[in-house]
């Protein structure tokens, strides 16, 4: 029987290439996979959402990571499907200003996605069924209402009102029942319509000029945004009323901010802050990712801008 020979000569080789392959497998790390994050909100034809979505471009830019924004403009079936998208592409995040917060089919889309895995930000405005959301960060849109409730009274001892809203938003409806609550009992302040205008300055326009034309007697506008108050100024202007009509506002947009400095009618505004508000939906997509707690609500504070403070103020941009 011959015995084996064993030559170091064939083995020495072997044995360097594993010992190289696990030192490489120590010191060289795994390529990072990057952060993907989804973004829908509402419409993108307000600044309001831009500054939101540059807030956490910002961040995702410095990390090396993914953010893919997306335009329901006013559709929630179009979000809907967005939604859809985002899951067929594995993201990670899905940060979403809901078009219609009540919407069963919203509800079904987001419910899916988080079976997936991906974790869920509600923007802005919330969702009714808060289950499948992960986050919620608004700003304090019931102050916002009793703010400009409480300036209204402080300025007027009666007021009839046009209420200017977009229902589908439930950041809307906390507006106006704070404003709402805080008049109620107070038969000097009534408001004498209701205008749907979906928040866009191209529909609350003709609408408040419809009113004008049809006689409604009033002399306040309360918009519930500052693009529909931007709209209703514009229908005072074309239609010559003759008489002051205090204009309410909420977002604090630069544009308001500068009809606050030029027109009479342009009374105040309720500073909301997106800076912030994408800041935190920045920061919480990142712990959400991380597998860190976060808050079930964040309500970032907002504060009134008038004629007599608006010069502590930039008007150029959002605060």
């Amino acid at each position: 029987m011959k015995k084996r020979i064993f030559k170091w000569e064939n083995t020495v080789p072997k044995v360097l290439i594993v010992v190289m392959v696990y030192l490489c497998y120590l010191f060289v790390p795994l390529t990072r996979q990057p952060v993907k994050i989804g973004a829908t909100y509402m419409t993108m034809n307000n600044t309001f959402y831009t500054v939101i979505n540059d807030e956490i471009r910002k961040r995702t830019d410095d990390n090396g990571d993914v953010l893919k924004t997306l335009d329901p403009a006013l559709s929630i079936r179009k979000q809907c499907r967005q939604i859809e998208t985002f899951i067929r592409e594995d993201f990670d995040v899905i940060v979403i200003n809901p078009v219609s917060g009540n919407s069963r089919m919203l509800d079904s889309a987001l419910k899916k996605a988080r079976a997936h895995g991906i974790k869920i930000i509600a923007v802005d405005s919330q969702v009714k069924e808060t289950k499948n959301v992960d986050c919620t960060i608004v700003s304090d849109n019931y102050n916002a209402g009793v703010l400009c409730a409480r300036n209204m009274m402080k300025n007027m001892s009666e007021a009839r009102i046009i209420l200017l809203r977009h229902w589908n938003a439930l950041s809307v409806k906390d507006r106006y029942q704070g404003f709402s609550d805080t008049i109620k009992g107070r038969p000097n302040y009534r408001i004498v319509e209701q205008v749907e205008t979906l928040g866009q300055t191209e529909i609350a326009m003709p609408k408040v000029q419809e009113a004008i034309r049809n006689g409604i007697d009033f002399n306040v506008v309360m918009a519930l945004d500052d693009q529909s108050a931007i709209g209703a100024l514009a229908a005072l202007d074309s239609q010559k009323v003759g008489k002051m009509v205090r204009v309410y506002g909420i977002d604090g947009s630069a544009n308001m901010k500068k009809l606050l400095s030029s027109k009479d009618d342009a009374w105040a505004t309720v500073a909301q802050s997106p800076v912030k508000l994408g800041e935190k939906a920045a920061s919480i997509s990142y712990r959400l990712v991380s597998g860190k707690k976060v808050p079930k609500k964040i309500i970032v504070p907002v504060h009134l801008i008038t004629k007599e403070n608006i010069d502590r103020y930039s008007i150029e941009g959002w605060q």
